[in-house]
């Protein structure tokens, strides 16, 4: 038999003990369900046509006494109608006899009904009024209410027999309730028991595989499942004894290269000193080297069920991050600079990690994995500190003889050491040009200690972004020197304000006005405009120069960069300390240089709600 066919002989009786219950139930119900019916049909009838017949003799006594008082609703047409119902009423009642004492009484009010019937139509052949009212007190009053009272008695009859059976029904379904809980209890518990023990005995073997397979995960690759018949699980025990039988030769065959490869590979990852992750090709880490245990926390048993939940939470986010950038098939991550380090807390102080991520490839072409590098970059970190502490010393000790200097070249211009000669003052003109750079480089340098040191403290005010823009009115003059046509144009709404340290974004503003300036050729534009965008103000600073070539875009805002091919600027500083300044305001900043040409350099601030006076 197959294992379908022992599942379901095991629930047969379980099934068989169900169909026997569910028999006795229905049984039960409709039993009760007769016994209603007979109240209905033996009782209700009766009282129904009681009712009707008390009805009937009130509207006829009613009509009587209309004709009495001479008012034209007691007319014979409508005491003849009242009869014929009360006659229907009494047919009714004399063929649903059911009650001891109801036929007497039924005959009884037969007999005053023919009574009454008689001295009603005597009393509607009497025109005196006097006869009418003597014979309506005297006779059929007391004829009319005797019948009332017999029709009454018959439906008091009824009426209790009904509460009686009603009675003696709802005993009777509570005693058959009790039986069924019982019988159900009982029918359950042996179908179940019956079932289970069946059950029971089918799984030994199932039991006896489970065990085999646990062993061979074990690795005893001698376990075995010793299944008798010729089902399912039977079959399933051969197929299992051949794998098993299959996997110990291999492993005899192989398996010391296998594991000489993978404890080569490990030992690999282990001696670098950098934490090294592997990931798998569903995201699951695979691997992890001892420097990645010490300095992360990271389970090198990466069976276990979060081996990472020891790991700080920046170390945990970077990981997650760069494992999603390379399996989602964007290529390896490489940090542009030390902006991406992340700092841990380790046991001989904080270690700055710097990452990499690496997808792994498949034979086929797939990304199997990735492996993410975290490179301890604590002492380069240190050096670059001390090396920007060193240029902010220099710088700031360079700006006082740098001001005596400038103000040397400005007296001298203005003459205050004598006549200048014409050769002495384009000289001058010069140096006075390459001291206004070389001051804006060291001012540079100094802005660029302070946001690296987080030292840069910003004096925030509500501002328009017309209070922004008017400053640089100032670059027409240079910008029709060298041929350019400059726009400054402000679409915001009327009462749109930014929270903003006024000459920070000066300072931004700047910084790409001058770049446009520097990059734009002769006969060319450049726009300012200000435009409001979902709950933030865009400035944009567009020109039509050559543009920024593809492989550049993306390091446009690093420090020190220096495009080849294109007019140097100063540092490199400008648009690193533009986007800085932008970022601690809480904006964004961006570049957009179609390959036809020109660029875009925009930011963001986010708009203030408008005050509305009281």
């Amino acid at each position: 038999m197959s294992v379908r066919g022992k599942l379901l002989f095991a629930q047969a009786p379980l099934a068989v003990a169900l169909i026997v219950f569910a028999f006795a139930a229905v049984r039960t119900f409709s039993s009760l369900g007769a016994a209603s019916n007979k109240i209905l049909r033996d009782n209700f009838r009766s009282v129904l046509a009681a009712q009707r017949m008390e009805e009937d003799l009130h509207g006829i006594d009613s009509a009587v006494m209309f004709r009495l008082a001479g008012h034209p609703a007691g007319t014979p047409e409508q005491i003849r109608l009242l009869e014929r119902k009360f006659d229907d009423e009494l047919y009714a009642e004399e063929h649903n006899i059911t009650e001891p004492g109801e036929y007497d009484t039924a005959a009884r009010l037969h007999a005053k009904w023919t009574s009454y019937q008689a001295a009603v139509r005597s009393f509607l052949a009497l025109s005196a009024h006097d006869a009418m009212d003597r014979a309506y007190f005297t006779v059929l009053y007391p004829l009319n209410h005797q019948a009332w009272v017999e029709a009454a008695n018959i439906l008091s009859i009824n009426q209790d027999a009904m509460v009686q059976r009603s009675a003696r029904v709802q005993r009777t379904a509570n005693e058959r309730t009790t039986l069924l809980v019982v019988a159900a209890v009982a029918v359950l518990f042996l179908g179940l028991a019956s079932s289970i023990s069946l059950t029971s005995k089918l799984l030994v073997p199932l039991s006896t595989l489970t065990n085999a397979v646990r062993r061979l995960g074990e690795g005893d690759l001698e376990a075995r499942a010793v299944v008798r018949g010729e089902d399912e699980i039977a079959q399933l025990g051969r197929e299992f004894n051949t794998m098993a039988t299959r996997l110990a030769a291999y492993r005899r065959s192989s398996l010391g290269e296998l594991l000489e490869a993978q404890q080569s590979a490990q030992a690999t990852i282990d001696s670098l000193p950098d934490p090294v992750v592997v990931f798998g090709e569903r995201g699951q880490l695979l691997s992890a080297n001892e420097a990645a245990a010490d300095m992360l926390g990271i389970a090198l048993e990466v069976s276990t069920p979060n081996p990472l939940s020891r790991a700080p939470a920046t170390a945990r986010e970077v990981l997650e991050r760069l494992r999603t950038h390379v399996m989602g098939g964007r290529g390896a991550w490489n940090p542009s600079g030390f902006e991406a380090v992340v700092r841990v807390p380790a046991p001989g102080g904080e270690k700055s990690l710097l990452p990499r991520g690496t997808p792994i490839y498949a034979e086929e072409g797939g990304i199997a994995g990735a492996v993410v590098v975290l490179q301890d970059v604590t002492r380069l970190m240190f050096f670059d500190e001390f090396k920007n502490d060193m240029v902010a010393t220099v710088a700031h000790e360079l700006r006082t003889p740098l001001t005596s200097l400038r103000m040397a070249v400005h007296l001298m211009l203005e003459g205050a050491a004598g006549p200048v000669s014409e050769k002495q003052a384009d000289l001058l003109y010069t140096a006075r040009e390459e001291t206004e750079k070389l001051q804006g480089i060291i001012d540079d340098l100094l802005d660029l200690s302070r946001l690296q040191g987080g030292r840069l403290a910003l004096k925030k005010a509500r501002v328009t972004p017309r209070e922004l823009l008017d400053p640089l009115n100032r670059f027409e003059e240079d910008a029709l020197g060298h041929g350019l046509l400059f726009v400054v144009k402000d679409e915001t709404a009327l009462g749109d304000e930014v929270e903003a340290d006024a000459d920070r974004i000066g300072i931004v503003l700047t910084n790409l006005v001058q770049n446009a300036l520097r990059h734009t050729p002769s006969g060319g534009s450049i726009s300012v405009r200000a435009s409001h965008r979902s709950g933030a103000v865009r400035f944009e600073v567009s020109d039509t120069g050559s543009g920024i070539p593809a492989e550049f875009r993306d390091r446009v805002f690093e420090k020190y960069l220096q495009i080849p091919g294109q007019a140097r600027g100063e540092a490199g500083l400008g648009l690193y300390i533009a986007r800085e300044l932008v970022l601690a305001h809480g904006g964004e900043i961006g570049l957009e240089s179609p390959p036809t040409g020109g660029s875009t350099f925009w930011f963001t601030l986010p708009v203030e709600p408008k005050t509305v006076a009281a």
